[in-house]
């Protein structure tokens, strides 16, 4: 069955309602299976990449960009600028780095990555930030669309969309816990659409998988809940060929969630949603990069309490 797609805005461009998630790329085994995976998914029909130049210190940017080779024209290429409050020669070098690695001459999708610390707004848009360095990479038609990521208070998130910068896409956790704990779903989605931003998905299964793992949800239920939001696509960490054949059958076989089994599903899971137990990278540095923790002057995830 087709993978439904959906489009940007009203860019005319359409993607998949499925994204492959960039970092779960680095956690596989070996560069074959991580190909093997890339492969049959462009062949399936997913358009949408998600990737980041910090990423297992750029190797999954390499498998990406190796795995492309002769498929590039049929996919939407999106990765991240880990500039975490450095400047734009910083931002402007990454995305050589990138453009390297991905081996191509332009992304269809360059986004802000981790905005995450609450002065982040305001470094990435103060004289010399990365903001410029996004105005340069479009200017030099190296990018097409951007937009920026974050994953851990939706307050953030508004405070990058108050300076009404002409952002394609947003990025950020939406999932059944979401919608009732700090939630993205209720706080930033309804604003992005209002200001006509495509929102992109990630999390769908809270990070890591511990709900699943504990047996609370189903990985159909939440991706299946997640794609039936108002969002451009949801991407999906695949760390195994089982996963992304999993993923890809929930894709394939997809039907949007009506509203009463969506409040359904949040209701079943409120008991387990109101701590944020399976929604740690909102509470704590667990999912915080290892870049953004050094640029903030955090200590290293080994050196830091959770």
């Amino acid at each position: 069955m087709a993978i439904p797609t959906r489009q940007l805005g009203s860019s005319g461009v359409f993607v998949s309602a499925i994204g492959v998630g960039g970092s779960s790329l680095g956690d596989l085994g070996s560069n074959s299976e991580a190909q093997r995976i890339v492969h049959e998914a462009v062949d399936a029909g997913i358009t949408f990449f998600d990737n980041a130049w910090e990423y297992h210190d750029g190797m999954s940017e390499e498998r990406l960009g190796r795995a492309l080779v002769g498929r590039r024209d049929k996919v939407f290429l999106m990765t991240k600028v880990c500039t975490h409050g450095r400047n734009k020669q910083t931002g402007m070098a990454m995305l050589e780095d990138s453009l390297r690695r991905l081996q191509t001459d332009h992304l269809d999708l360059w986004q802000i990555h981790e905005c995450i610390y609450d002065n982040d707004p305001a470094l990435h848009f103060a004289p010399d930030g990365v903001i410029e360095a996004v105005d340069a990479a479009k200017k030099q038609g190296k990018v097409r669309f951007v937009g920026f990521t974050g994953h851990k208070d939706p307050a953030i998130h508004l405070d990058m969309l108050v300076h009404d910068y002409p952002f394609d896409t947003v990025q950020m956790p939406l999932n059944p816990f979401d919608a009732n704990y700090r939630s993205f779903q209720h706080n930033v989605l309804p604003e992005a659409r209002k200001r006509g931003i495509s929102v992109i998905g990630m999390k769908s299964m809270g990070g890591g998988g511990e709900a699943i793992k504990a047996g609370v949800i189903t990985p159909q239920e939440a991706l299946r809940y997640a794609m039936s939001l108002p969002v451009l696509t949801t991407v999906s960490g695949m760390d195994s060929y089982d996963v992304f054949k999993q993923n890809l059958a929930v894709a394939q076989a997809f039907t949007p969630l009506s509203a009463p089994e969506m409040t359904a599903l949040e209701t079943r899971l409120k008991g387990y949603a109101g701590d944020g137990r399976f929604e740690l990278y909102k509470s704590t540095k667990v999912y915080d990069a290892a870049v953004g923790r050094r640029m903030h002057k955090f200590p290293p995830s080994t050196e830091l309490p959770a």
